[in-house]
């Protein structure tokens, strides 16, 4: 078994209530362990989780496909990572604010949205357009949705699609990622939080702004199985091995700080996070409760899967739990791959 102490953790998920169930993957040196265990859904009626089964990934769908198109765009030369965003959406006016910036959510780009969930997605759209700059620009990392909502935009003055459905084409067709999409069937889809205004959503994504936008938003919406991601990090760690929609070199790229700074700890959409080797790793979490982290150099990588958002929202004590969980990991691998100890 690889990473008792972990799994242990990952299993304290469950008995312990944080949530309802879990999918997870380690992938080791070409090693792989996965796990699948609780229940889908605790309300109305409680639901088995299955192997098989369509999560919501939030804010993965960030890096999973909006990102790898934008980096895709910039390995051909047809955007630069400092072009001024202006360049390609001229509805925003403020020509400080890069490529770059967005990448790293070094943009400052804040405000309040009045009635935001309730406008139309061209109101909406329209509505992000305006707001403002902070004084932070590109020398504070404050993690939003908005600067990958503008990415989606600016793929789609590119493809003269919907983002979406760019996605689809340039990340899961090319990766042969079947069992991801952003139409999950609804019989397979893990349900999110059971809210009074759209009662139990299952099979239709979560975040608020994409589900406004649609197939137009470049921040969330994305549906993937375990499978899928197990997957797309044998990709990621090995991007010679299976034809992708980016080269090895511009994946190995990411492995490195690429704020303004150089040092606040951010890639082009990743985090990073570092192993006791002192070695980045590319990390993502969604809101709903959904983790991922690839550590090309030493050819590990961690998934988890969960609805913490279910039935309620509010459920802060997945987060202390999350970072515990990372915590140990990190720890773990480093013992494992030192000395072989388990």
């Amino acid at each position: 078994m690889l990473y008792p102490k972990t799994t242990a953790l990952i299993h304290e998920l469950v008995t312990k209530q944080v949530v309802p169930g879990v999918s997870y993957a380690y992938l080791h040196q070409g090693q792989l362990q996965t796990g699948v265990f609780g229940l889908a859904q605790l309300k109305p009626t409680k639901e088995k989780l299955r192997p098989g089964m369509y999560y919501d990934l939030a804010s993965l769908t960030k890096v999973i496909g909006t990102t790898t198109v934008i980096l895709k765009l910039i390995a051909s030369g047809r955007l630069g990572v400092d072009d001024a965003v202006t360049k390609y959406l001229p509805a925003f006016k403020d020509q400080r604010v890069t490529i770059r910036h967005l990448l790293t959510h070094t943009s400052a780009i804040s405000g309040y949205i009045k009635n935001r969930d309730e406008l139309s997605p061209a109101a909406l759209l329209a509505a992000l357009h305006q707001l403002k700059v902070g004084s932070n620009l590109g020398k504070k990392v404050v993690y939003t949705d908005i600067g990958l909502i503008f990415l989606g935009e600016i793929i789609e003055s590119f493809y003269q699609q919907p983002v979406q459905r760019v996605i689809e084409k340039e990340v899961l067709a090319r990766l042969g990622l079947s069992q991801s999409t952003f139409n999950p069937p609804l019989s397979l889809a893990v349900p999110t939080e059971l809210t009074a205004k759209r009662g139990l959503i299952r099979g239709q994504v979560h975040d608020p702004k994409a589900y406004t936008l649609k197939e137009h938003c470049g921040s969330a919406g994305l549906f993937m199985t375990l499978h899928d991601m197990v997957k797309f990090s044998q990709w990621l760690l090995q991007p010679d091995s299976t034809p992708g929609p980016l080269d090895s070199k511009m994946v190995s790229a990411l492995f490195k700080d690429w704020t303004p700074s150089g040092h606040d700890g951010r890639s082009l959409g990743w985090d990073l996070r570092y192993t006791w080797q002192n070695q980045a790793c590319l990390y993502h979490t969604g809101y709903t409760g959904t983790m991922l982290l690839i550590d090309q150099a030493n050819q590990d990588a961690l998934i988890l899967l969960t609805n913490r958002v279910h039935p309620a929202g509010n459920n802060q004590a997945f987060l202390a739990q999350r970072e515990l969980l990372l915590g140990q990991y990190l720890r773990e691998k480093y013992f494992y791959e030192k000395d072989g100890s388990k």
